[in-house]
């Protein structure tokens, strides 16, 4: 059965793999999941992300971070903008997610972003997700 949101699908996909303490997770590849991967790896959230060629689309293994503890980085994930019910946000009203404790990721004019770096080159966009 194809997948009708890839994006919800990754999110799926890594608290699945978080709450059952897997050290990484594999899922079909494309730009978009690519981008978010590179977001969560350079906001700290994962360990590294790699894609992997096949014969087929690719898969993108990420690595998952856990505390000393062996609990999830990644506490939770919720996607905000859906395919029924696109959610779009100027610069000023990008929200803070937990008041600063975790991200939001959007896709803009110029590429998918974190909320940070989003309201550094002053640019809104589709609220895709928010991770904290």
């Amino acid at each position: 059965m194809p997948v009708t949101d890839p994006l919800a699908d990754m999110l799926t996909r890594i608290r699945n793999a978080t709450m059952a303490r897997h050290g990484k997770v594999d899922m079909p590849t494309s730009k978009m999941k690519v981008s978010v991967a590179k977001i969560l790896k350079g906001e700290g959230y994962i360990k590294n992300h790699k894609v992997i060629k096949d014969r087929r689309h690719g898969i993108l293994r990420i690595y998952l971070k856990y505390d000393q503890f062996s609990e999830g980085i990644i506490i939770g994930l919720k996607r905000l903008s859906k395919p029924g019910r696109r959610l779009y946000v100027r610069r000023k009203d990008i929200p803070p997610v937990l008041n600063g404790m975790g991200i939001s990721i959007l896709s803009t004019s110029k590429g998918v972003l974190s909320e940070r770096e989003a309201k550094k080159l002053n640019v809104g966009g589709e609220l895709l997700c928010s991770i904290w």
